[in-house]
């Protein structure tokens, strides 16, 4: 059997890197060695938290060694922008989990009303305006629609406004994990893209979830 690359797993915003054990201990289980990154998703910037994923990875990597990146919701941003500034390392796969790679709408409503609860997070991430996903990266996205969770407020307040509006977008913004809507993380230069019935922090619990991203970090896409 060849050896798999080493995973590092990115929680999201207001998270900490516990919160990826049960995903972690799912790839462990599959052969790869595991590490849940941690880092301050409100009081720093992205750029700021993928200066300091990078400065980790020179005192705890191999840069020989090939690296697989996972992340869930603002962690699939730090990985947008870490691989588009620091090219030196050797990335092989790179999976994001409920991902807004287009912007999040929820995010947007809360930056208006409390900025404070987004913090840092917001600008050059949750805006929508993170780096492009470079040419070489293999990304795998993975979206759920099962709508639980305390953002769908701000999701079905959107919805209702676009209704009202007869917005010719209102179909878009219909399937949502509780969060992130669907639309939001369709990243025209993904690689693959999968949507599963899972709600925004569920799916980080979910078994399936996590055969689909050992699959893809093994073959670059998703089992169908």
């Amino acid at each position: 059997m060849s050896q798999k690359n080493r995973v590092i797993l990115i929680h999201g915003l207001h998270q900490a890197p516990f919160i990826m054990r049960p995903l972690a201990k799912r790839l462990q289980a599959q052969g790869f060695d595991t590490h849940q990154y941690g880092y301050r998703s409100m009081r720093d910037s992205i750029a700021l938290n993928s200066q300091r994923l990078n400065a980790w990875l020179e005192t705890n990597h191999d840069p020989k060694q090939p690296l697989d990146l996972v992340g869930h919701s603002l962690g699939g941003l730090i990985i947008r922008d870490f691989v588009s500034y620091y090219p030196h390392w050797q990335i092989g796969q790179c999976v994001t989990l409920g991902t807004p790679h287009l912007g999040s709408i929820c995010a947007d409503y809360i930056w208006g009303l409390a900025p404070a609860i987004v913090g840092k997070s917001y600008l050059d991430a949750l805006d929508g305006t993170v780096a492009p996903l470079p040419d070489n990266i293999s990304l795998g996205v993975i979206a759920g629609d099962k709508p639980q969770g305390l953002g769908q407020l701000f999701l079905q307040y959107h919805n209702r406004k676009l209704q009202k509006q007869n917005h010719p977008l209102l179909n878009n913004y219909r399937a949502h994990d509780g969060t992130v809507y669907v639309a939001e993380t369709k990243l025209i230069t993904a690689a693959d893209h999968l949507i599963m019935p899972v709600s925004h922090t569920g799916m980080l619990v979910n078994s399936d979830v996590a055969q689909q991203t050992s699959y893809f970090l093994k073959n670059g896409q998703f089992k169908r």
